[in-house]
């Protein structure tokens, strides 16, 4: 247990990936949906995520079980996706990873699948992005800031982050990198520093990788 409790969460690689911070706030009103319906291609799209300790990274891969883009003219006016949670596949496999690390992060320390089987992403506004002075966003090419709304673990909070997104009249592809704050949806655990190598950073890395079709 104090080894699984070491390498947690965090891949026991010693760097841990860089993105840009998601600006977080309380739940806001979903944007007026209107236009053509592009629909979530599940087996393409993934959310892969990475959280970090000391000197140790474990990356995983969460699936989508639907979602649609509604896009009018060239404009996205919306949209939403359902993220199975239980679909969770560890990158590294066997051992301790399959046996413990997995059934841990599923279990009520951290996503807890057995009550909240799904989480939901619900987009509140897309802008163009904006450089200011001195800001260089992480996601090579980022052309939108997207705003929504993720509910996780019941929990519901507003998160803005940029993308690049690619949209034509058939098909729309979306990437992000960003970290979030595990706690604001009550992921609380191992985040205490007194832990010493057996801490487990706040923050986790989200590699949003979306394909949706023209429906």
């Amino acid at each position: 247990m104090a080894m699984l409790t070491t390498c947690l969460l965090p891949s026991c690689s010693d760097e841990a990936p860089r993105g840009d911070n998601a600006t977080i706030s309380e739940k806001k009103a979903p944007a007026d949906v209107a236009g053509t319906s592009f629909v979530v291609d599940t087996t393409e799209s993934r959310i892969r995520f990475t959280g970090h300790g000391v000197g140790k990274n474990h990356p995983g891969v969460f699936r989508l079980s639907s979602g649609t883009v509604s896009v009018n003219g060239n404009q996205i006016t919306g949209g939403h996706f359902v993220i199975n949670i239980r679909s969770m596949e560890l990158e590294e496999k066997g051992g301790i990873f399959d046996e413990k690390l997995r059934p841990h992060l599923i279990s009520g320390d951290f996503f807890d699948a057995g009550n909240f089987g799904s989480a939901r992403f619900e987009i509140t506004g897309i802008r163009p992005y904006q450089r200011g002075s001195g800001d260089s966003s992480i996601m090579e090419g980022a052309n939108f800031t997207v705003s929504g709304n993720l509910t996780l673990k019941d929990v519901s909070k507003n998160l803005s982050f940029p993308a690049r997104i690619e949209l034509d009249d058939r098909q729309l592809k979306a990437k992000g990198n960003f970290d979030i704050d595990r706690r604001q949806w009550n992921m609380n655990y191992g985040n205490d520093k007194t832990l010493g190598e057996k801490f487990i950073s706040e923050k986790v890395n989200i590699r949003l990788d979306l394909e949706a079709r023209k429906s």
